[in-house]
């Protein structure tokens, strides 16, 4: 299924997925800026470039459904959390971080607010999500697992089976795959046997629905209508979404000169980056450009703030190192 935009105008949903995608792209920026300095000692998987999937995704799902997420996890737990002392507190290791800083960038989480969780180990999450979703079932909460995967998760057997149970079981969960057409450097040509993603899903219990677009309000309107389909025919849905990552695989650099892609395929991309486009848009929806600066100034102070409060904070005791490992009664 490929579905077309809705024509319909809302000013409050355009400013607000605007300030998360903001939020999203300057908290990154901030990282740049301040990772050289080797306060920051985590690996860093930059979301820059593919933000409007987890922001609009994020955006439709609201509070109560849940998410899980790949190491490439920033924009997602922003859109979710929109908590930016928790995300550069475990940016820099500190105990006000959201795992109290042992986590770093690959394991941001804050399951009160529905970011289950994040794993650095590809596909992981596609099995507790099912689970998760399974759980949801049985309660009748209403609730939908959502779960971010690249394409490359696609290569591990998790991910079928995954699915195969969630089209057998006609579990509420939403499958979200955010295909940036590579597997670190690998191409999906030269990994998989087949060449349609989607007729392979097709073959299953669960719906699919395409779309090629960095307009993240198309994003938040499809996710909408995936809602919709598991809501009221319980089944799970497949998102699959094109879309680019900006940087290198793991780090803060461009790495153009890696041999493996083209400056030219960057810059076609960004002619419709997402940060960009939404912010036209509300240009064109009639708010002036001191208006939107003004916007945009209030979130750097946020962020520029929760940077401070991340660096004067304490690092972990070196007994924190034993806690969490195993249950701990409370």
């Amino acid at each position: 299924m490929i579905t077309k935009q809705s024509n319909q105008i809302n000013p409050d949903l355009s400013i607000s997925l605007y300030k998360i995608l903001y939020l999203a792209r300057l908290s990154e920026e901030y990282i740049i800026k301040h990772y050289m300095e080797d306060e920051m000692k985590t690996p860093m998987h930059m979301s820059m470039g593919q933000e409007a999937i987890p922001v609009g995704v994020c955006h439709a799902l609201g509070e109560e459904n849940q998410i899980w997420t790949s190491y490439r996890t920033h924009a997602a737990f922003l859109a979710k959390t929109q908590d930016t002392d928790k995300f550069f507190a475990e940016m820099y290791g500190k105990v006000t971080g959201t795992a109290g800083g042992k986590a770093g960038s690959m394991h941001i989480s804050d399951p009160d607010k529905g970011h289950m969780t994040a794993s650095a180990i590809v596909a992981s999450v596609l099995s507790p999500a099912t689970g998760l979703a399974f759980a949801n079932k049985v309660a009748d909460n209403g609730r939908i697992s959502c779960v971010f995967f690249g394409d490359g998760a696609m290569d591990e057997g998790t991910f079928w089976e995954s699915l195969n149970l969630a089209s057998l079981m006609r579990l509420p969960v939403l499958f979200v795959c955010e295909d940036n057409g590579l597997a670190v450097h690998t191409e999906s040509q030269n990994r998989q046997g087949y060449r349609s993603i989607v007729d392979q899903v097709n073959g299953y219990e669960c719906d699919v629905i395409q779309a090629d677009t960095t307009d993240v309000e198309h994003i938040y309107d499809i996710t909408k209508q995936a809602m919709n389909i598991i809501n009221t025919k319980a089944k799970p849905v497949f998102l699959y979404l094109k879309c680019y990552r900006y940087l290198e695989h793991v780090g803060i650099n461009e790495d153009f000169d890696a041999g493996y892609r083209e400056r030219s395929e960057y810059e076609e991309w960004f002619k419709r980056d997402c940060v960009l486009t939404q912010r036209q848009r509300l240009i064109d929806q009639g708010m002036s450009v001191q208006e939107i600066e003004s916007v945009e100034s209030k979130i750097e102070k946020k962020i520029r703030n929760s940077i401070k409060l991340a660096k004067l904070a304490p690092f972990p005791h070196p007994e924190d190192l034993y806690k969490g490992v195993f249950y701990e009664k409370a």
